[in-house]
């Protein structure tokens, strides 16, 4: 610890069935077929303490990624040393919504994942000034802004329903901004000129996990609802996986053909794709397939 100052369900309305890999091939053009990041890589995470964010943390450390994670407090009280100890993870005490403090924050690094949130309504998470408009627009905002062009991605979380929040019921969801400030930062990344992915997970259920132990993460299982399904627009409800988030985190982060687009992911009963990077690949595919071939 060192401081610093599947199957898968197919995409949309007319794809509603289980995607069999072993009956679909993605073809892929020659950059493409490129990763986008590799083992080594320095990778910032915003939220690497929360339930998304540790389990994305966790996976990018099991893969052979460094990771530079964003806490408040004091490197020898920080909670990101305590939850991954004698891992390859920096941590760089920052407060997001305080532009002064983040001087050097994103040098080096080759993506950033933004994993940060709060609770929807008042709760004690909003003390110090930790609500929705400075925590999902101001901190959001300013980390879009402080990240070089040079970065190979920048992963955002948000929410389904940020297209839809004076909509039912996500108007009662939005009552304090929440959505509108999650889809103002959607907005800013997208015309930030930053490669982005950005991932709209449902109602997330699995956690958040409080566990000091790298394989608790690691191992944690979703039980029967383990399946995803993948959408590019903002068309989906019901709840998702922690576990099924952070992957899918992972794994856009990977691929060439995720960049610049959004997808909403809910989780459904079944086995799901785990980790197995060709599932994920069909998965986020068939929801651009413009952007490759799916042939039978």
């Amino acid at each position: 610890m060192r401081s610093v100052a599947a199957s898968g369900r197919a995409c949309g309305p007319a794809h509603k069935f289980p995607l069999r890999a072993s009956r679909a091939r993605v073809v892929l053009t020659r950059a493409t077929q490129e990763r986008a990041l590799a083992p080594g890589d320095l990778v910032l995470v915003a939220g690497a303490t929360g339930g998304v964010g540790q389990l994305v943390t966790a996976k990018l450390l099991e893969r052979g990624f460094r990771v530079r994670a964003v806490d408040r407090a004091r490197p020898n009280r920080s909670r990101a040393a305590q939850l991954f100890p004698g891992a390859d993870i920096e941590v760089f005490p920052a407060d997001l919504r305080d532009r002064a403090s983040m001087v050097g924050l994103t040098q080096g690094v080759a993506a950033v994942c933004a994993c940060t949130g709060t609770t929807a309504f008042p709760s004690s998470r909003w003390e110090g000034d930790n609500g929705p408009r400075n925590t999902d627009w101001v901190a959001t905002r300013n980390l879009i802004d402080s990240t070089p062009s040079t970065v190979k991605r920048f992963v955002l979380v948000t929410s389904v329903g940020v297209e839809r929040f004076r909509e039912f019921p996500f108007a009662v969801l939005n009552l304090f901004g929440v959505l509108k400030y999650k889809r103002d930062a959607e907005v800013h990344l997208q015309s930030s000129g930053l490669p982005y992915t950005i991932i709209r997970p449902g109602r997330l259920t699995d956690g958040p996990y409080t566990s000091y132990d790298l394989n608790t993460l690691l191992q944690a299982t979703a039980g029967n609802r383990q399946d995803v399904q993948l959408s590019p627009r903002d068309d989906q409800r019901g709840e998702a996986s922690r576990i099924a988030v952070a992957e899918a985190v992972v794994q856009s982060m990977l691929l060439p053909t995720t960049t610049n687009h959004y997808y909403s992911i809910s989780s459904t009963e079944g086995e799901g794709p785990g980790k197995d990077s060709a599932r994920w690949e069909a998965l986020f595919a068939a929801c651009h397939p413009a952007d490759a071939s799916v042939l039978a």
